[in-house]
């Protein structure tokens, strides 16, 4: 099974660094570290437990939030109140994949970590074709594909999540970071075409598992 996204909250607010971690953990895919209150306990927990994304303020108490992302080397997104042009820029080019203002509806962070974990999912393989990198980006930002993936890129996905292996529609979703039932969809499709194989796993109670595979 792919190992989960481990992420760090950065905030100085405690509130709101708790409830962005717990954001962060309820969601399929994910796993969130305590947060850090400080650029000094960001490092050390990145030196640590070197997360995969970061979510960080802008500014914190013992410094500026962009500069150290961008010294990082760890995808993140700012997350601030700050809303001046010039700062948006400057944490773009800082290399911050996005910027969310404070305050926001819940949904637009759910919606932002679900977009980055199907956007990972694209680039996870090895040599990337352009239609590959436009596609991810389109998710990334939430335009195209990233608002309403067509079928086939949809498929294209799920056969990437599904990789070599073998593996059932719960743990294909949460690796493409789709809903279950959307897996499910496609791959009774993809299986009535011959694309991927099926099976039934009995287990000692319940109903049997459908477990699928590449052909």
């Amino acid at each position: 099974m792919t190992a989960p996204v481990l992420v760090l909250v950065i905030d100085d607010d405690f509130r709101v660094a708790g409830l962005h971690r717990d954001i962060v953990a309820e969601r399929p895919g994910y796993r969130a570290l305590e947060p850090a209150r400080t650029l000094h306990e960001a490092a050390a927990a990145i030196r640590d437990h070197r997360p995969d994304l970061l979510l960080i303020d802008a500014y914190l108490p013992d410094g500026d939030g962009i500069s150290f992302l961008a010294a990082a080397d760890v995808d993140g997104f700012v997350l601030s109140a700050a809303t001046e042009a010039a700062a948006v820029r400057r944490a773009l080019r800082a290399g911050a994949l996005g910027y969310l203002t404070k305050p926001f509806e819940r949904r637009a962070l759910v919606d932002l970590l679900d977009r980055y974990l199907r956007y990972r999912n694209l680039l996870s393989g090895g040599t990337l074709g352009q239609a590959d990198i436009d596609r991810a980006l389109a998710v990334l930002h939430g335009g195209g594909e990233g608002a309403s993936l067509s079928r086939g890129a949809t498929e294209q996905l799920i056969l990437a999540a599904l990789g070599d292996g073998e593996a059932s529609a719960s743990e294909i979703a949460e690796r493409a970071g789709i809903s279950r039932a959307t897996a499910q969809r496609h791959l009774s499709a993809l299986a009535t075409r011959g694309g991927i194989q099926v099976r039934l796993q009995y287990g000692t109670t319940g109903r049997p598992e459908h477990r699928y595979a590449a052909r």
